[in-house]
């Protein structure tokens, strides 16, 4: 898939979304090219496809191309509009539940915390 695709499909899966997820997403939703691997790996297995991030010139999502392709990119547009469109909805998530102030137990974040503790304990149980 090229970026021109895949930026297509990113946006088309983003306007699908209600308007107020937007709200006080200033730096709306973003595609970079790279690839990024995630810094707590432990191979070079895991990427990390999207970010939301708060800044002082207000938040943001950004899909990561490359770790897309170095992910999937075999994957068929089906596929690939499947993940486009779950890793944009996981970030939001984390957009709308900052918003909240929810950090807790319940929490998106703890959520990631606990794939990543799964990841971990795959890996070591090799």
């Amino acid at each position: 898939m090229t970026y021109d695709e895949f930026t297509r499909i990113a946006d088309e899966e983003a306007r699908a979304l209600p308007d107020y997820v937007y709200e006080e997403l200033y730096g709306g939703v973003l595609v970079d090219p790279g690839a990024y691997l995630h810094p707590d790996r432990l191979a070079d297995d895991l990427y990390i496809l999207g970010t939301f991030s708060r800044g002082i010139y207000g938040s943001q999502i950004i899909l990561y191309y490359g770790s897309f392709m170095a992910s999937a990119g075999t994957a068929d547009e089906q596929v690939m509009r499947r993940m486009i469109r779950d890793t944009l909805r996981h970030e939001f998530r984390h957009h709308l539940e900052t918003r909240a102030g929810m950090f807790g137990r319940d929490s998106l974040i703890a959520e990631d915390k606990a794939r990543m503790h799964a990841y971990r304990e795959r890996h070591l149980a090799v």
